[in-house]
């Protein structure tokens, strides 16, 4: 089966009177895909050279944070199921991006580890947000950006 890598564009051309957007203008939902799209788009463009996704990064970044977390622990924190994180896990395996070992309290129990090359693509990765970071904070004051992330947080959470 081949497979296809979607490329994106850093923005989508505007067009003159494009602004009214009507009713759907006052709709949270559609100004939140709007903005997640723009920031997709700049991560993706961002992240191109390294070849990583955000769930990716988010892992390769926990793990390091948390050596020898369970796979089932890390599936929590990103709030995915057990069987979407397994997948993400194997590519990184796969890439030798990390390695599964065993608990050493539970024997049932899968731990992970970043490789080498793991902490090595995860400095470029990390210096990578730092700009997309920098590029997305542009856009707000300081204040603005703790605002924001308090909103947001309450979506989440």
């Amino acid at each position: 089966m081949r497979k296809y890598q979607e490329v994106l564009v850093s923005t989508t051309p505007r067009i003159g009177g494009d602004d009214d957007v009507g009713e759907i203008g006052s709709i949270v939902g559609f100004h939140l895909r709007l903005a997640h799209g723009a920031v997709y788009r700049h991560f993706s463009e961002t992240f191109a050279d390294l070849g990583l996704t955000q769930k990716q990064v988010s892992i390769l970044w926990l793990i390091d944070d948390r050596p020898d977390i369970a796979q089932t622990d890390l599936a929590q924190l990103m709030r995915m199921d057990r069987a979407t994180t397994m997948a993400i896990v194997n590519r990184l395996e796969a890439r030798q991006l990390l390695v599964r070992g065993k608990s050493l309290t539970d024997g049932r129990r899968q731990t992970l580890n970043l490789t080498d090359d793991g902490r090595t693509i995860l400095e470029r990765a990390k210096r990578a947000i730092r700009d997309h970071e920098s590029w997305l904070k542009s856009r707000f004051s300081d204040e603005e950006v703790s605002k924001l992330i308090e909103l947001l947080t309450r979506i989440h959470e």
